[in-house]
């Protein structure tokens, strides 16, 4: 068993990111331009996350959704999503993310999609 780790789509807020490592530096929070996938597609950026065993969390409600549920019905590997809608206060989302963090294993999360706040 693991704890998650995270992987910022090329929307996330940065304001998130910022949040969650200022709060719990321990926290593994890549970006997908810290890796070079900033310009390729969802199913490319979620075939990244499977691989290194990192939970997407991102703004893109609709592709992104749509890929992730393609890959599970597919039975391919998938390390989790976790969307965000712009609207959401960003401290709830950092709150959750690092109760996320904290308190379950990255293993809950494989082959879901889930929203943030909880």
């Amino acid at each position: 068993m693991s704890r998650p780790r995270f992987l910022a789509d090329h929307d996330l807020n940065e304001h998130i990111v910022h949040g969650v490592l200022r709060r719990e530096p321990a926290i593994e929070f890549v970006r997908v331009r810290d890796v070079g996938l900033h310009e390729h597609s969802d199913a490319e950026v979620l075939e990244y996350a499977a691989t290194h065993q990192l939970i997407v969390v991102s703004h893109d409600v609709n592709t992104m959704t749509a890929e992730a549920y393609a890959r599970i019905r597919e039975a391919a590997p998938a390390a989790g999503l976790l969307l965000v809608k712009q609207s959401n206060p960003v401290g709830m989302v950092i709150d959750d993310l690092i109760l996320i963090r904290s308190t379950s294993e990255a293993e809950e999360w494989q082959n879901a999609v889930s929203f943030l706040p909880l």
